[in-house]
Formats: C-alpha cells, structure tokens, sequence
C-alpha cells in the first residue's frame, strides 16, 4: 500500500506496520491507523506519527524515558485491560506527542497524556495519567542537559 507522508514522502507499507487505535487519539478520535517512521534508523527517540487515512496529520512523538529518566506512567487496570498488557510491561511501549515550534524554547510534550502501543499487537490508546507532576505542556528545554 502506498501511503503519503508529511515528513517522508510516499512510501510503501503493509497493514502489518500500523499502528490502530480503536478509540482514535484526543481531537481524532476518527482516525484509526497510522503508521511510525523514525527519523533515525534504529531508534525511537524522535518518531512521526502518520495518518494512514489522512495524509495531513502527523504527530511529532518522543520516547519519553530518551527525554526524563525519571518518567514513570502507570497504566489502570482498565487501560492495561484494553490494551492487553502483561503486568510486567514487557510488551508496552510509551510516546508523548511533541509539539516542535522554530525555537526549542518553545517547544513542549505532553507527559500528561502519553500514548501507549502493545507491541504484540500493534494496538494503541492514548491515555490521561493520574499524576500532578506531569503536564500537558512540559517545555522541551527543561530536559536538555545545560553543557558546562
């Protein structure tokens, strides 16, 4: 299947790379499937998010343990049911979407609302974590490392 991307073109792919999400994402809930591309062979630090159904939409996602080593989302019983997670998270992966502005000043992600894909089987929801600490809008800056 051909699909066209924002970042990469069009390129080929089988149902097989998406990525469903039987809820859709917040403010999308219409579209199901999308497929990751990682800006970087071999690594999840910096992924985009396509659309398979709408070519315009595309999200700018971050693995978030790359950008805070401190993140620690925990799933609810019933976002663990639904996503057919293990207890021991072997088969969890977790991204926060990025919102990238001409600055990396203002630049910010979302820790608050992570997305959370079964690596098994592909299927994904985005959830809203019960914590204080983490924001809807965490500016990028305040992880980046200040060089002495």
């Amino acid at each position: 299947m051909e699909i066209k991307t924002q970042y990469f073109g069009t390129i080929s792919s089988s149902d097989k790379e998406f990525i469903h999400f039987p809820d859709g994402l917040f403010g999308f809930a219409d579209l199901k499937n999308y497929i990751p591309l990682a800006f970087e062979n071999n690594s999840d630090a910096l992924i985009s998010l396509q659309s398979v159904e709408d070519s315009s939409i595309s999200f700018i996602l971050m693995n978030p343990f790359q950008l805070y080593t401190e993140y620690m989302p925990i799933l609810s019983d019933e976002d663990r049911k639904l996503l057919d997670a293990s207890y021991n998270d072997d088969n969890i992966s977790y991204y926060v979407i990025c919102i990238i502005h001409d600055s990396m000043e203002d630049s910010t992600v979302n820790l608050k609302c992570p997305i959370v894909v079964n690596t098994d089987t592909r299927e994904a929801r985005q959830i809203i974590l019960d914590n204080v600490l983490y924001k809807f809008r965490h500016p990028v800056k305040d992880f980046i490392k200040k060089e002495k």
